[in-house]
């Protein structure tokens, strides 16, 4: 079995990983949800409109923050919203077994052993640490 076909299969498995179906059905049902759908596309519109203000020669200071109120507000409402909530900690559980992953990978990659590799939880900003390992 070559390199193509071993990543083939660990992307098979990935997608049988709990997180990555859970996230798949809720960015599913949030694609589906008119409502917020509506919301997303108000907030693309505000933000055009706010980004075409802001490219003027000659500035409007009311007209741009006004409109970079409105375009807070619905991106608060968006954000606030039970199914972005859901989505967001869905997301955030998907992407920490990606970001496994590819951690492990990258150790590999630089000669450590696969069976025994372990990432750490660093961020690379020490300021959010309580120490090192």
């Amino acid at each position: 079995m070559d390199i193509i076909e071993l990543t083939r299969k660990l992307g098979a498995a990935i997608q049988q990983e709990e997180a990555y179906k859970n996230f798949i059905a809720i960015r599913t049902k949030n694609d589906n949800d008119e409502e917020l759908q509506k919301q997303i596309g108000e907030f693309n519109l505000l933000k055009m409109q706010l980004d075409e203000e802001l490219q003027k020669q000659e500035k409007n200071e009311d007209k741009i923050r006004e409109a970079n109120e409105r375009v807070l507000e619905v991106y608060n409402t968006i954000m606030s919203s039970e199914a972005m909530q859901e989505f967001n900690k869905a997301y955030a559980e998907y992407k920490a077994l990606t970001d496994k992953i590819m951690n492990i990978l990258a150790m590999c990659q630089n000669g450590e052993d696969p069976e025994t590799c372990e990432p750490s939880n660093c961020t690379g900003n020490c300021s959010s640490c309580s120490g090192c390992h």
